[in-house]
């Protein structure tokens, strides 16, 4: 069948999909139909299988049969070996990840793959049972940060993370990795408690205090009979260190403080101020159920519920003739200082069938929508003292509300001769709708959130995509594995709007179609050894912000590029493989080699115009390539010290570019150069010792090299506010098994205390206590 007459005849199934009551009757009709025609289609009658158990939960993997190269860590590991305060913390060892995460309870923690770095929150998916974190209608630092919020420390069983486009089941956002979070589900009535404490002594330039946070988190979960469910809450009030610095090119007039600095080009950046100390109370709420309506069929619902109730203050350096603290009407103050109340909520429904025959289905359907989410802050500072009110009463409300988006995924599989037979068939359907409303008002109380009083910015927009994919694992040999798959999606963005004050502009629709082949070839050159040989094409769709930014000069205002091409990408990847007698050895050599890369870059707004402006565009072409080492090794000495180990080497540079890397660059400086936003050298490492049971005392640590923001490589003082420096973190843990019951565990993260800045300046020495009761 022709992929548009597919598409067609798939959009007529879920047109009317996304209610979501919609998406509960198809995944509950379509599923019951599968699954009683499951035990017809198989051999014979389905295997009676045991219950669905916790501690035998497989890969991601190896459950889908995906042939790319994973890592995982399970819930015990994280328990006794990490400071896992967030759900992202979980991972900060796994090899070629890092998380930017600021703070506790950070909003903004984005992960950064082998081949992409931090600015591209939209080039790696993350899921937990399925429903997507990822906000794919963004592809930055902010916005587009994963809702880790969704999931707690406590849900979490296992966590597998997956490197690569060659996977057909996914979509071209997976060119950098993708992560499978899953969560608990309990065989018999379980309950915990736990209590988290952490502390920070933070110093720099004027700002030096300590900062606290305070976590509580309850799970409670039973079976009876065919049912079963999992309930829990994590409540968090956390105090961070400044997230920002206000900086001037001169000391203000009349005031002394303040710190002579220079920002990342070199540029006089005096710091005069902190801003962002932020202070969060955040609330996470899940319910899951499942029902096992026959041992090869399931059904579950999740319901999750995330409540964020935060302020940022500032902090001044400076003093005015009269020896009072000042802000001395600097804006960056008042940037610096805001209210945030959100409030966002995440369905799930998902059935699945497990045979152990020839067919087997699966269904999942998602909504996450921004119920409450609105940002208020004053738009000017006080020229005089900096005593309250410090800040005028005019001010911005950004708002969120109504942002979100809906998923649908259809799933078979289809085994010719059985489980043990030659061929495994997987195929599938996708839709996904994504929306992004985001208008920015002007409000005479900033403190109170309104009135409003006009419009002061809004970019809104949608997208959609559809897809339809197929895979076939071929074991051609008992010692060669074959694995091809094929995607086609369709692609579309509309009802772009963009609005500066009384200018209105009405973007147009825009679609694309492509094709994604993939394949591995894995051969087990001898008993221990696995070699592994992938490629794959994708392509990663703009999302509604970057095709609708907004970008305002003056008196110009246009978008920028609301006809953005997707990145499009070629991934390689040759993998070897040692399996030791106590750990193993991996070495991967990997390259991606992009076409039309999204990148901000400085291109003229108007055509024929020597005005030059930054905005997202397509940058002709681009590659990275690296290697990547691993060496995981248990009883290394002598019984119970562990050593898990990775480094990563990437050469990422820009091969051709029709813009220019600056305003002031000359065209063609950035060819050869470094690509933004992503370090040269990785590595993480974790050293665990277990002397008996109830004991485990680990050191982990976390290297990168320093990386540039720009094009052309122009940012040579890294190591400043606003710059991204190279850095070595240190952590240490000690968990206790004090009875069948309890545990504690005592941490310190950056135990070296060091003193380092991406982009915001990082946490420095922090103390992490933990005690937990299971019921």
């Amino acid at each position: 069948m022709p992929p548009r007459l597919a598409l067609i005849l798939f959009r007529g199934v879920i047109a009317m999909s996304f209610s979501f009551r919609s998406l509960f009757s198809l995944c509950c009709c379509g599923l019951a139909v599968s699954a009683s025609g499951a035990a017809d289609l198989a051999d014979g009658p389905p295997e009676v299988l045991s219950p669905f158990t916790v501690s035998a939960q497989p890969s991601a993997a190896d459950k889908y049969q995906l042939p790319q190269v994973t890592e995982s860590v399970t819930a015990t590991k994280v328990q006794e070996t990490v400071n896992a305060v967030d759900t992202e913390d979980a991972v900060k060892y796994l090899p070629s990840i890092f998380l930017r995460k600021r703070n506790y309870g950070d909003t903004q923690a984005v992960m950064a793959s082998r081949v992409w770095g931090v600015s591209s929150s939209a080039r790696s998916l993350i899921y937990a049972d399925g429903v997507l974190l990822t906000a794919l209608v963004a592809n930055n630092n902010t916005l587009g940060g994963p809702r880790w919020g969704l999931v707690a420390p406590a849900e979490i069983e296992r966590i597998d993370l997956m490197y690569g486009p060659f996977a057909a089941a996914y979509p071209g956002n997976s060119m950098g990795a993708v992560m499978e979070i899953t969560t608990r589900m309990p065989e018999k009535r379980t309950a915990s408690l736990t209590q988290t404490e952490a502390w920070q002594h933070f110093s720099l330039y004027g700002t030096k205090d300590d900062y606290l946070t305070h976590q509580t988190a309850v799970t409670y979960g039973d079976r009876a009979g065919k049912f079963s469910f999992w309930v829990s809450g994590n409540y968090q009030d956390s105090h961070s260190q400044p997230l920002s610095f206000v900086t001037s090119a001169a000391f203000p007039a009349g005031t002394t403080g303040g710190y002579a600095a220079t920002n990342k080009l070199n540029a006089p950046a005096n710091v005069v101020g902190a801003g962002g100390l932020l202070h969060t109370r955040m609330t996470n709420g899940k319910f899951k159920a499942a029902y096992d309506f026959a041992p090869w069929l399931r059904m579950t619902y999740t319901f999750g519920l995330w409540r964020n109730d935060a302020d940022s203050s500032a902090q001044t350096y400076l003093t005015n003739s009269a020896g009072q603290p000042t802000f001395a009407g600097l804006a960056g103050f008042a940037s610096g200082t805001y209210q945030l109340y959100a409030r966002h909520t995440a369905h799930s429904i998902a059935a699945s069938t497990d045979t152990k025959g020839h067919w087997d289905f699966e269904a999942i359907a998602t909504r996450y929508r921004f119920d409450e989410d609105r940002q208020t802050g004053p738009t000017t500072a006080s020229a005089t003292a900096a005593a309250s009110p410090g800040f005028g009463p005019a001010g911005r409300v950004a708002v969120l509300d109504g942002t979100g988006w809906l998923t649908l995924d259809l799933k078979g599989t289809w085994r010719p001769a059985g489980k043990t037979g030659d061929h495994t068939v997987s195929f599938g359907a996708h839709d996904d709708q994504y929306r992004l409303f985001n208008p920015t008002y002007n409000t005479a109380d900033w403190r109170a959130g309104g009135p409003y009083t006009g419009v002061a910015t809004e970019g809104d927009g949608k997208t959609r995509t559809q897809a339809l994919w197929l895979q076939d694992l071929w074991q051609v040999a008992p010692a060669v594995k074959v694995t091809l798959g094929l995607r086609y999606e369709d692609w579309l963005a509309y009802d772009g709007y963009n609005q500066n004050g009384v200018t209105v502009i009405n973007q147009p629709r825009v679609s694309a179609s492509n094709w994604s082949p993939k394949g591995s070839v894995a051969w087990t050159l001898a008993p221990k050894w696995i070699a592994t040989a992938s490629v794959g094409r994708a392509y990663r769709y703009a999302t509604a912000s970057e095709l609708y930014q907004l970008v305002s000069t003056g008196t110009t205002f246009t978008s920028p590029n609301p006809n953005l091409k997707p990145d499009d990408v070629l991934a390689t990847e040759l993998r070897l493989e040692r399996t030791l007698e106590q750990g193993r050895v991996r070495l991967s050599l990997f390259q991606d080699d992009i076409h039309d890369a999204i990148i901000a870059q400085f291109n003229p707004l108007v055509a024929g115009s020597t005005q030059l402006y930054s905005y997202n565009s397509n940058v002709d072409h681009v590659r990275a390539r690296g290697v990547e080492l691993l060496v995981e090794r248990r009883n290394v000495w002598f019984r119970g010290l562990e050593f898990s180990g990775s480094v990563t080497y990437l050469d990422a540079r820009t091969l051709a570019l029709s813009g220019q890397a600056s305003a002031t660059a000359a065209p063609g400086s950035a060819i050869g150069k470094r690509l933004p936003n992503i370090p040269e050298w990785r590595a993480a490492f974790q050293v665990s010792y277990r002397p008996d049971d109830r004991w485990t005392i680990s050191v982990g640590g976390r290297y990168s090299s320093l990386l540039y923001t720009t094009l052309d490589n122009s940012d040579v003082n890294p190591n400043t506010y606003q710059g991204f420096s190279s850095w070595f973190v240190l952590d240490t843990r000690v968990h206790y098994r004090l009875a069948s019951r309890w545990s504690a565990a005592l941490g310190i993260d950056n135990l070296l205390n060091r003193e380092y800045f991406l982009f915001h300046p990082f946490p420095q020495r922090t103390a992490v206590a933990e005690v937990k009761y299971d019921f």
